[in-house]
């Protein structure tokens, strides 16, 4: 078709109706031919989108080749129910187009049916129910067969465990969905019947074990027993095979269940009245109880009535008489209504006694025809007659007896039925005290134990015998007795008391037999009374009246006031007090304390002794003018005696506490010292303390602390350097500590510390600041810094000092002033403490304007110091300095220096030692490159040796440190070890001696030359070979051209020996720094990056030369034992490698190839 032809969209598919089950995955199909517009789906009218990812719709897409555009829905949901379209837009070249609507139709599967009912399971017979069926969220709507959606439904007795089943089913499923419920339905039980009760007659005490049974019901029967309305079991068994509840019960059969009715009830839930079945029972029973009523007991002559009594029975009893074996015959009988139904019966006898008769049983016999069981009651007959004499035993009325002895008095008595009983009387009242009445076969006595009083004397003392015959007989007897005085009595005039009244009391002393003395005491003092005449009393004695006055003091309170009668015949006395109740008003105890020491935190008690009467009485605690409030402080808690306890003391609980303590009769105080002792805590009161160089200072701390003793102050110098301390002096709770002449090295933390024994020492720490001028940090690491001029580089220049107070720094060039404004400096401070650094970056180094003298002014209130700084070209180092021995031992030698100007490159050392045996120089490499302390190894005891150092960097080295001057150590000697002789073995002859001398020099000079040859034909040999990477010039002997910069003696001569160490330490290549270098000990992190790489290179490279060191090792043992020294020069002229093989003389020529005009800018300039 030609361009400009218009070309119709037109529909190959339109989309069709669709049904789907939810859940499943629905596709609208669509084609468009020629197809130039958007094509898109709408939903109810809304367009979904162009893109075919459908954005904004999770589950819709479109799919198909090109030209088709059908719609794929997953997972169908209902919202997915509606109608959608497929269009075509207009384009260019067409028209738009729209499909004919198709309808989604999404289909649910009915849930799960369930039962509607008006009423829930269960259900009562005969009742009728409406049951409902539904089947919810189904689409379309499911169909469901129960007879009918809703149905009526009676309850049938049949219809109970049947089951009500509903299925319901649409479109969506194939298979009905079912649910069902179990009909439960309640109907009553069937009447009950007993099993086990034939007979209604039972005798008392049989145990019954009936069974009560109903079948049937829904739920089963619930059944109980009862008796006469009374509820006896409630408990059943359910059997639910058989479809019947029993309830079984245990009954003991009892009198008073006598024509008792006992019924079994069954029911239900449903039951509209339980029903029943009902026995009624008679029991026969015998009489609970026979009793024989009347005295069997008379005296002889009388007559005697007895009556014998059966308690109710069923059927009634039949009673007689007995005498010994001999039948009662005048009697009479009656009978009465009883308990339970039965018949209680009665039976009296009468009958005359005699002495002969006396002891003989008397029996009553009840019998009972239905039970065939018989029952006695039987009693002894007893027939009373008078006793025949009565008499006491007893001491003589005449003979006097002490009060508080004991006498026994003993009553006898014989003949009499029933034995007399004895009785003992006093003045006429029974004796309730006597002993026990003892019968023997001839007579009875009875004892009275006698502890003789006053009331004793000259008392009647009465026996009396008695028994049932109702005759008493009498027997007497009186005794003389001397007792003490029976009471005391003190009575007093006044009834209140008070401190400095006079008191008068009177002591009246009761009966004594003979007359008592009366006397007086107060506590340990006897005191005399005025005694009365003495008067008759009770018991046939007399009293005493004696009076007493007294002048009353405190100390007089809750004292007793004795009063006592003595009997000079008894030698006993009788005592009596008088409670002295003296009101005075508080008064303090002389040992009330008036100070009290406590520590602190602990607890306190301060104790108050004051007495008071009337006891109650309060008291006042006043500190420092303030009252204390019970409650107010939960520390202070007061005893009942008004102490004071304080509990966590503080040392603000000390001082003055005033008491104040008032009763009735008056006011009295005293007050009490409270000494709190803690321990000390120091603040300074001044710190930090600032004092000028060369001036006094003072540190001083206070002590807050009780006590302050003398001596409990000490300080001490925290620095690790020993310094004077000064002066110490104390000043009550101060301390102070005098420095004079401060030097710099007084300054830092000093630590005062106090102990006065309580608890631990208190230390405070306080900083002396010495000020002083600025000090700059001078050197040659210092005065110097190297960087290219060539205009791409920047320097560093670092000031450093050292002050206080804090500096400042000017620089200036050339003696003028940096203006620092100027883009091309920059100045960078740091404080650290009294140090104060000042970096000037130079930025874009010019060899022409900035290779110059800078200076550096350090400035404080205390003066100035100035250093001149060099910005220099890149060179070789500087010698080191300050070359010294640090330690020795008897194979090894520690040395230490000072490391110079390092060129502005990376530098390393190198020592160089020698000793009087040794062919040449011993060259040892120092590693880490810039450590200023190492230590050689591998020596001789006993051996001087002669030392030197000096510095290496990627430009040269410099001279041996302090212009080349030696260091000459000696190790120390090693235990059983002995240095070699000297002289010539003996027994030797000396022409043999010159003999091996000359061939030995022969043997030396041809290896030498051999080694010459050798060396010339391998330089041929390897002039086409690849180099190894550059070595430093100073690993190659020292035959090279003259033109090099550094000195013959920094050179390896051509027989020099190498130890090991040095051979690892040669081997390795440290390269070289390019780059602006200011000292790098001001520049540590740098430095340390620096370090791990060149260490992670040297490990490596000393792991790939182990294995030639080992033979190297091996060779130098084979020749030192042979004695030729000189031979291991020659395999010294090829380096090992683990990268190959490299020639020494070839290593040479590459040397001698590098002059100063093929070294790059920076590293040929000079200063200008």
């Amino acid at each position: 078709m030609s361009p400009g032809t218009h070309a119709q969209q037109a529909f190959r598919t339109e989309p069709r109706n669709l049904t789907v089950r939810m859940g499943a995955t629905a596709v609208l199909k669509c084609e468009v031919l020629r197809a130039s517009g958007i094509v898109q789906w709408a939903k109810d009218g809304l367009l979904l989108g162009p893109q075919r990812s459908l954005p904004g719709f999770p589950r819709y897409s479109m799919i198909g080749k090109r030209g088709q555009y059908h719609l794929r829905i997953e997972n169908a949901q209902l919202e997915d129910d509606a109608f959608f379209e497929c269009q075509a837009g207009q384009s260019e070249s067409s028209d738009g187009i729209v499909s004919g609507l198709a309808f989604l139709t999404v289909q649910i599967p009915p849930s799960k049916p369930y039962f509607i009912m008006d009423t829930p399971t269960p259900w009562v017979v005969g009742k009728k129910y409406r049951v409902e069926c539904v089947a919810p969220d189904a689409k379309p709507e499911a169909d469901i067969s129960l007879l009918e959606k809703k149905v009526l439904v009676t309850a049938l007795k049949s219809d109970n465990g049947r089951e009500l089943t509903c299925h319901a089913k649409n479109k969506a499923v194939s298979q009905p969905v079912v649910t069902t419920v179990t009909m439960n339905v309640y109907y009553p039980p069937d009447p009950p019947y007993i099993i086990g009760l034939d007979r209604d007659e039972v005798k008392a005490g049989t145990l019954l074990v009936l069974e009560c049974v109903s079948h049937g019901g829904n739920p089963l029967a619930n059944l109980q027993w009862t008796k006469e309305g009374e509820v006896l079991s409630t408990t059943w068994g359910e059997e639910v095979v058989g479809q019947k509840s029993r309830n079984i019960l245990t009954l003991k059969i009892t009198p008073a269940d006598n024509q008792a009715e006992l019924s079994c009830e069954s029911g239900n839930i449903v039951s509209l009245s339980p029903l029943s079945i009902t026995r009624k029972i008679t029991v026969f029973f015998d009489p609970a109880e026979l009793t024989l009523s009347g005295s069997p007991k008379a005296v002889e002559g009388q007559e005697l009535t007895l009556s014998c009594h059966a308690s109710s029975s069923n059927p009634p009893v039949h009673i007689r008489w007995w005498l010994g074996y001999k039948e009662l015959n005048n009697t009479s009988v009656a009978f009465e209504e009883g308990e339970n139904g039965g018949m209680t019966t009665t039976s009296n006898v009468t009958h005359r006694v005699s002495r002969e008769e006396n002891g003989l049983r008397l029996t009553c016999e009840a019998f009972n025809n239905g039970t065939q069981f018989s029952k006695i009651q039987a009693a002894t007959l007893a027939v009373y007659y008078p006793p025949q004499r009565v008499f006491i035993d007893s001491p003589p009325e005449d003979v006097p007896l002490r009060s508080g002895t004991r006498v026994l008095l003993t009553c006898f008595s014989t003949g009499g039925n029933p034995p007399a009983e004895l009785t003992w009387f006093k003045n006429g009242s029974k004796v309730s005290h006597a002993q026990p009445q003892t019968l023997s076969q001839m007579f009875v006595s009875r004892g009275l134990n006698l502890l003789l009083t006053a009331s004793d004397n000259r008392a009647d003392y009465r026996c009396d015998a008695t028994n049932k015959a109702k005759k008493t007989m009498s027997a007497h007897v009186k005794l003389l007795v001397h007792f003490v005085a029976v009471s005391m009595k003190i009575t007093a005039k006044q009834e209140v008391l008070r401190r400095g009244q006079e008191i008068n009391l009177e002591c009246l002393s009761g009966s004594s037999n003979p007359k008592s003395d009366v006397s007086w005491k107060v506590g340990r003092m006897r005191l005399p009374g005025v005694e009365e005449k003495p008067m008759k009393s009770l018991f046939g004695g007399v009293s005493v009246l004696s009076r007493l006055s007294l002048n009353l003091s405190s100390q007089h309170n809750n004292q007793k006031v004795i009063c006592q009668a003595y009997s000079p015949v008894l030698e006993e006395a009788a005592n009596t007090f008088y409670h002295l109740n003296v009101l005075y008003p508080p008064e303090f105890s002389p040992e009330q304390p008036t100070e009290v020491q406590v520590v602190e935190d602990d607890v306190a008690t301060i104790p108050l002794m004051v007495s008071a009467n009337p006891e109650v009485f309060s008291c006042i605690w006043l500190h420092r003018r303030q009252t204390l409030v019970k409650g107010e402080d939960i520390r202070h808690q007061w005893s009942d005696d008004h102490s004071l306890e304080i509990r966590n003391v503080t040392r603000k609980d000390g001082g003055l506490y005033t008491i104040k303590c008032e009763n009735d009769e008056g006011v009295d105080q005293t007050t009490v010292e409270l000494d709190v002792l803690y321990a000390p805590s120091l603040k300074p009161e001044k710190d930090p303390v600032f004092v000028n160089l060369g001036g006094t200072a003072d540190l001083i701390c206070v002590a807050d602390a009780n006590p302050i003793i003398p001596g409990m102050f000490s300080w001490k110098w925290l620095g690790e350097e020993e310094v004077e301390m000064g002066e110490e002096t104390q000043e009550d709770e101060s301390s102070l500590l005098t420095i004079y002449n401060v030097t710099r090295a007084h300054a830092g933390f000093y630590q005062c510390t106090a102990s006065n024994g309580i608890a631990l020492p208190a230390s405070v720490e306080m900083q002396l600041v010495v000020q002083f001028t600025p000090v700059l940090r001078k050197g040659p690491q210092w005065s110097k810094v190297a960087s290219r001029g060539d205009g791409t580089t920047t320097a560093e220049l670092v000031c450093q000092a050292e002050g206080i107070p804090r500096v400042e720094f000017i620089w200036g060039k050339k003696g003028m002033l940096i203006d620092l404004a100027n883009p091309r400096y920059e100045e960078r401070t740091e404080r650290e403490g009294s140090i104060h650094t000042s970096t000037l970056r130079v930025v874009n180094v010019s060899a022409v304007l900035d290779y110059a003298v800078f200076s550096c002014t350090a400035r404080n209130s205390l003066g100035e110091d100035k250093l001149d700084i060099q910005l220099v070209s890149t060179n070789h180092p500087d010698p080191p300095s300050l070359f010294r021995q640090v330690g020795v031992t008897h194979d090894s030698v520690t040395l230490e220096w000072i490391p110079g100007f390092n060129g502005g490159l990376q530098q390393r050392f190198r020592i160089r030692y020698i000793w009087d045996k040794a062919i040449s120089f011993m060259y040892v490499d120092v590693l880490p490159p810039d450590e200023t302390t190492f230590t050689v190894t591998g020596l001789q005891p006993l051996t001087t040796y002669n030392f030197s150092v000096n510095a290496l960097n990627a430009i040269g080295e410099s001279g041996y440190a302090d212009n080349g001057a030696v260091l000459t150590i000696t190790t120390k000697g090693q235990f059983g070890v002995t240095p070699p002789a000297l002289s010539t073995p003996s027994g030797v002859p000396t022409r043999l001696t010159v003999a091996f001398t000359v061939v030995f020099g022969v043997l030396l000079l041809l290896n030498s030359l051999g080694c010459f040859l050798g060396r010339k034909w391998k330089n041929r040999r390897d002039k086409t070979s690849t180099l190894l990477p550059r070595i430093p010039h100073d690993l190659i002997s020292t035959r090279r051209s003259s033109q090099s910069t550094v000195s013959k003696s920094n050179k390896y001569e051509s027989r020099e020996k190498i130890n090991t160490g040095a051979q690892r330490t040669l081997l390795i290549d440290s390269g070289s720094e390019t780059e602006s270098n200011v000292y790098e000990s001001y520049t540590a992190v740098r430095r340390r990056k620096e370090y791990v790489a060149r260490r992670k290179r040297a490990t490596d490279n000393m792991q790939r030369h182990q294995e030639t060191d080992e033979e190297r090792k091996e060779i130098r043992q084979k020749v030192k034992r042979s004695g030729m020294l000189y031979a291991i020069n020659c395999s010294l002229d090829i380096i090992f490698s683990s990268q190959g093989i490299k020639k020494a003389g070839q290593l040479m020529d590459d040397q001698q190839a590098r002059r100063d005009y093929d070294l790059p800018f920076e590293l040929r300039g000079e200063l200008v």
